[in-house]
Formats: C-alpha cells, structure tokens, sequence
C-alpha cells in the first residue's frame, strides 16, 4: 500500500525562514513553533503522554528494542545539542526519549549518549544533499534557509539522571523506498569533545517511525507537499518490522489537535543493554537505500566531498 501526493493544487513557496530561533510563514505559526519547542516545565499533556507511553510499554520494559541497520546516510561527528533544525523548515517535532536499561529492572541509563539524524521535509540528508529523494522534489537548495548542509538534522543528547533526552526538530519527509522515519544511536561511555560525542561504544542502532494516519495528513502541509509521488506506509516498509513500541513506533501527542502545522510530541522509552556492542548492521531490511538514480556515494554510505566528519 502506498500514499500518493499531487501537487497540481499547491502553492508554490519558498520555505520557511527562521529568524532569532522562531519560525515565520509555510503556514507554521511561530507561536505553534514555540509551544512545540517550549522549556518550560512538563505540561498537562506531555505528562499525560509520556504517562500512556510509559503504561503501554511496562509489560515489554525487559526486552531490548530491536535492532536495525544503521542506513546508507550515516555521519560522524554531530553536534551535541538540543535543536538540531538549523533553520530547515517543517511541522516542529519535540522528541522525548528515555533510556533505560533492559538488563537491570529498566533502571535509567544516565549519561548515555542518543545521537539521531534524520531527512528534512523533502527527503533530503545533511551530506548528501544530491541524493534523488525519489518522486518529484525540489532542489535542496531551494529550501531557503541557512543551514549547513554538512550538519543539519542531526545531533547527540546526553541522558539526565532520569534516562532522559529531549530534541527539538522537524518531522521528517520521506524518500524512497522508505516510510517516515528518525535514525538514533544510543552511545555509552564515551564524553564530549569539542563539541561532539567521542569514545565509548555503540549499545543500540535503531529507527523511530510514526503513525502513517498523522504522517499522511502532515505530508499534505507546506513545505512537505512540494515533494509529490508515492512513499510507503508502515506495513511495507522495508525496516519496520511491526512491533510497535519495541520496534521504535513513537507515541505521539498533537500541540494542537484541530492545527497539525502547530506541532507535535513524541515519546519513546529506549530499552537496552549498556554492556553490550552494536556494530550497527542491524536486522531489518536493507535499511533505505536511495533510489538508483542517487550517487552511489550516498547508497555505499560514504558522504559527498564537502562533508565534514
């Protein structure tokens, strides 16, 4: 089964543009940006959330999340930081993810490192900003915003004493052959380093996926809806393997529930074994090549030229 999008009835735009941390016009409000982003205390529903979540995941809190390939748009050295969006224009994403260890009662893993990078609203990877999303999508370039094609949508955070990591982001498109999804490592005895996360090891190489409900409606938004052609749902993707939360399905909650474009939340509880290694090759399908008209740089998992490490 596949979603298709027709852009024969959509404006064409330029992208959002940021401007002091807010983001201005694409039909996001800056005030759903920052309700999306806020650092304030848990509120009512993220509470009620992270509540459900954590409800719905109890029963499996001793199994380890599975484990998948890591995918052809890998790079090292991301920044440690809270907002990875460097301006890139999408619906605001605020990721919550708590680590806790499978092998000891899920016990918070604190001062773990969760890295995560993902695709920007037309499938487009920091890195590999050549490589065919698939379908019909503008340039890159085209998006108007000011971040660093090297570095954009990618990131470490560094576990409190509760497990817990937070990010803000965008919600991601989508490229072929793959469904909508976030790439995250969970890093272990390493530390910060000029800037970065350096050492230790690789405990657990996964994705996060999303509703294909709230995917498709989002996808029907600008900038998203620049990007036409058919992507594929949860059911044939080629990574998920159907297994909810275990498998890396966030939970999600809505900033506004009648105003997608304001934002949303997702929660996930990360479960692993701190003790052990993972060489990131992971079990699940091939794991995203692009399509094969993209550079055979981007599918080897090698970064373009500029890329710095």
């Amino acid at each position: 089964m596949t979603g298709h999008h027709r852009d024969d009835s959509i404006t064409r735009r330029r992208a959002l543009a940021v401007t002091g941390g807010t983001v201005a016009a694409g039909g996001l409000a800056a005030a759903g940006y920052q309700a999306a982003f806020a650092d304030s205390a848990t509120t009512a529903a993220e509470g009620t959330a992270t509540a459900s979540a954590s409800a719905s995941e109890s029963s499996g809190c001793m199994t380890l999340m599975s484990s998948v390939t890591e995918g052809p748009y890998y790079l090292d050295g991301a920044l440690v930081r809270k907002d990875i969006t460097e301006g890139k224009s999408g619906v605001p994403l605020t990721l919550r993810l708590t680590v806790v260890d499978a092998t000891d009662g899920c016990t918070p893993v604190k001062g773990a490192a969760v890295e995560i990078w993902h695709c920007d609203a037309w499938g487009y990877y920091s890195g590999y900003t050549t490589a065919n999303p698939g379908g019909s999508a503008p340039a890159e370039s085209e998006d108007g915003s000011t971040a660093d094609d090297d570095t954009y949508l990618r990131g470490y955070q560094i576990a409190n004493a509760n497990g817990v990591v937070k990010f803000e982001t965008i919600f991601p498109g989508w490229y072929t052959p793959r469904t909508c999804h976030i790439h995250l490592k969970v890093h272990t005895g390493g530390q910060k380093a000029d800037g970065t996360y350096e050492g230790g090891k690789v405990n657990h190489t996964g994705q996060l996926f999303f509703d294909d409900a709230i995917a498709e409606e989002i996808f029907t938004l600008e900038p998203y809806a620049r990007h036409s052609g058919s992507y594929t749902t949860l059911d044939d993707d080629m990574v998920y393997d159907g297994g909810g939360a275990h498998s890396g399905l966030l939970t999600l909650e809505a900033v506004h529930k009648k105003d997608p474009s304001k934002g949303y939340k997702g929660f996930l509880t990360v479960a692993v074994d701190p003790d052990a290694e993972n060489t990131g090759a992971g079990s699940g399908g091939g794991g995203g090549t692009p399509p094969g008209d993209a550079p055979s740089d981007a599918a080897s998992g090698t970064p373009s030229a500029s890329a710095s490490s």
